[in-house]
């Protein structure tokens, strides 16, 4: 569905951040974007959805296609009205709206107006937590509950591609637990394809299909999960993991880049 090719990506004109990245997400898939705090993962999402020009980025080379059609050069709303939604990262809700009034906003680029109630019920089915707030004010939910409405908001637009960026930020491992079971089920009872930016590697891999490691903006590894997970960079420098019994000098923690495969 959804193909990036060798795209730059540059701010202002001066600052480039992403360096010929490219990735694909196929039909009725999870795939996971990977990497830590200022590699790019988000910079990758707004140069697909459009959100981009808005913060003055440009897409300087390479191309964004869906099926087939380049979209690199078309605004947030004709991207949004391919079925192509992104889910902010930071939790961003309409503060002085309810929840229900919240979920409606994420309709609003539907025309078959007819659905929108059975969809309701649908977000409803999979958090039913914000059935139980649909009356109350979202500013004063909390912070799962509104990371719950940000998803469902998204799933009213009923997309082909949903793009979730850092969805456990901030959030309790039983809750971080709760919202990808839900992520998954979705993506398996829908056919919805996703694409996640997740610094949680661990959370990321038990629900996707396959996974792209993105550094310094360049992607530097990719595969299916089973080979991610697998793989001794990954379980170290990005989940926690080494070899047991394995005893570590200063020196070779401070320098671990060097022994990075990949650099």
């Amino acid at each position: 569905m959804l193909k990036v090719n060798n795209i730059e990506v540059t701010y202002l004109n001066v600052i480039k951040v992403l360096h010929g990245v490219s990735l694909e997400v196929p039909e009725k898939s999870i795939v996971a974007l990977l990497g830590g705090n200022g590699a790019g993962k988000t910079t990758t999402l707004k140069a697909i959805s459009g959100l981009l020009h808005i913060e003055e980025g440009l897409v300087t080379d390479g191309n964004i296609e869906w099926d087939g059609t380049r979209i690199d050069k078309k605004n947030p709303e004709a991207i949004g009205k391919l079925g192509i939604v992104q889910a902010l990262e930071g939790r961003h809700v309409f503060e002085h709206l309810t929840t229900e009034e919240n979920l409606i906003v994420g309709a609003f680029n539907r025309k078959d107006r007819q659905n929108i109630k059975s969809d309701l019920a649908m977000v409803y089915e999979y958090f039913p937590r914000l059935r139980h707030v649909q009356h109350n004010t979202a500013g004063y939910l909390s912070g799962g509950e509104q990371q719950m409405l940000v998803i469902g908001r998204a799933m009213m637009a009923r997309p082909k591609l949903m793009m979730l960026d850092e969805p456990s930020l901030g959030l309790a491992p039983l809750m971080v637990k709760e919202i990808f079971g839900i992520i998954k089920r979705f993506n398996e009872e829908q056919g919805t394809s996703v694409l996640l930016v997740e610094q949680n590697v661990k959370v990321a891999l038990s629900i996707a299909h396959y996974g792209y490691v993105l550094e310094n903006g360049r992607i530097v590894l990719d595969g299916d999960t089973s080979f991610l997970i697998n793989n001794e960079d990954v379980k170290e420098f990005y989940m926690g993991l080494s070899t047991v019994g394995a005893k570590k000098s200063y020196r070779e923690v401070k320098h671990y880049k060097r022994r990075k495969r990949w650099l």
